[in-house]
């Protein structure tokens, strides 16, 4: 174990993370991410074809039909787009990370700017074994409020607003 110092940001973090670590794969956890064996059976199993990369399909902790339907919804939209989320686990070729650039210095939306340039080499590795992300956000700020928000951040992002003002948008998003 080494402990990495880094600017604050996930971007720079990450890249910070990827900089150091061995092997021909990166493989990016949340920190509020939880995996199973068979996530790791399925991930160790897809590696045998060498994949450019992939992601991990999503179940949110919490409890209720609410939480399962996101997290299937997510599911299906990222299978559809082939952009996957930071909390999906994307896992990527080294040489392919690299080659890219790693993930843009940005503040917000990191993880679907570098599945936008992933995807024009290839399209994901889908692994269905769900990884157990928090449900935390989703609980305090309200699950339906939640969506709403996290689909307007989305949207505004595809349609070019900065992520500088996302970032503020999503931190003021959690207190409303």
């Amino acid at each position: 174990d080494r402990l990495l110092h880094s600017p604050p940001g996930r971007a720079r973090q990450m890249n910070a993370g990827a900089a150091q670590a061995g092997g021909d794969y990166l493989w990016f956890l949340h920190a509020d991410t939880r995996l199973s064996p068979a996530c790791l059976a399925a991930l160790q199993q897809a590696l045998v074809d060498e994949p450019g990369w992939g992601r991990f399909d999503l179940r949110l902790s919490g409890a209720g039909p609410s939480l399962w339907l996101i997290g299937q919804m997510i599911n299906l939209r990222s299978r559809l787009t082939g952009i996957a989320s930071g909390d999906q686990g994307i896992f990527v070729r080294r040489e392919l990370f690299e080659s890219l650039g790693g993930y843009a210095d940005i503040p917000l939306m990191e993880d679907l700017e570098l599945c936008r340039r992933l995807r024009r080499v290839a399209r994901p590795r889908c692994l269905r074994p769900p990884l157990s992300t928090s449900s935390r956000r989703w609980e305090q700020h309200g699950t339906w409020r939640t969506v709403w928000l996290m689909w307007r951040l989305r949207l505004a992002y595809y349609r070019g607003v900065s992520p500088e003002l996302l970032a503020g948008r999503y931190r003021g998003g959690a207190r409303r």
